[in-house]
């Protein structure tokens, strides 16, 4: 698990979902995480299952697996 911090002191973050197949899920997906607090961007790719976050400051797992149930998807963790 692991979360990359940039000398712009945003952190870059991948998670692994699961059940992602389309275009659609991956906005799902960024539409419910890009409301957490201090996400600056979101990058869902369904081919992979990866979910690439960029935040102010390091998201709080839990937030993050919210989020992901709420678009109808299983957060598996951090790629």
């Amino acid at each position: 698990m692991s979360a990359q911090t940039d000398t712009q002191g945003s952190v870059t973050t991948v998670y692994k979902v699961s059940g992602m197949s389309c275009g659609h899920c991956e906005g799902s997906v960024s539409g419910e995480i890009s409301e957490l607090p201090g996400v600056s961007s979101v990058k869902a790719v369904a081919s992979t299952g990866e979910v690439t976050v960029t935040s102010t400051a390091p998201l709080d797992a839990e937030a993050v697996r919210a989020a992901v149930d709420e678009a109808g998807f299983e957060l598996v963790g951090q790629a």
